[in-house]
């Protein structure tokens, strides 16, 4: 029997001066999760998408979960508006207390930080040390090339058809958050 749904880990940019798109998704996405009870496990930034998932849950009365390593702990950066925050000693603590805290995993556009944990997430799952749903948010086909390279992996036999991981991917935050859900169900 599957898991219901309690967390849910989001991966996003801490990057400003964004399409708006981008920002609308990511606060609609944290309204989506409060509406549903579902508790948002993420980094703890304020700027950027990170900002905004969480302003978005914390508006509609959600909590939210905040993880940062020491070495990114800054008041002036990290979110001042946390149901819970905690600080690790590194980044690869962080990366684990989201995995042990989260039910599934959600990536919304980001950088390289986004793209690690999204990849270390896939891994993981093809690995056997999970099997909870990742989700990635198309918001204006921002994981179209990367879902073609993973296409471009398979294709080229550097990931079998056995260890190919399910990924969920909608361009609206509603029907990947539906997505996942029923995944769990």
């Amino acid at each position: 029997m599957k898991n219901k749904i309690h967390s849910i880990c989001v991966f996003c940019g801490s990057s400003n001066g964004l399409d708006q798109r981008y920002f609308k998704d990511a606060y609609l996405l944290g309204t989506l999760l409060a509406k549903k009870n579902i508790q948002l496990v993420y980094g703890a930034g304020k700027s950027g998408l990170m900002g905004a998932v969480a302003d978005g849950a914390l508006s509609a009365g959600g909590e939210v979960f905040g993880i940062v390593p020491e070495n990114l702990f800054e008041l002036q950066t990290v979110h001042e508006g946390l149901t819970k925050l905690e600080i690790v000693s590194n980044i690869h603590l962080r990366k684990a207390r989201m995995h042990e805290a989260s039910d599934a995993f959600i990536a919304l556009p980001g950088g390289f930080g986004t793209l690690d944990e999204l990849f270390e997430t896939i891994t993981w799952a093809q690995i056997g040390i999970h099997n909870k749903p990742i989700g990635l948010l198309n918001t204006k086909d921002f994981f179209s090339p990367v879902l073609q390279l993973v296409e471009h992996l398979h294709q080229e036999k550097f990931i079998y058809d056995a260890n190919k991981v399910n990924l969920f991917k909608e361009d609206a935050p509603a029907a990947l958050l539906a997505h996942i859900v029923e995944s769990s169900l």
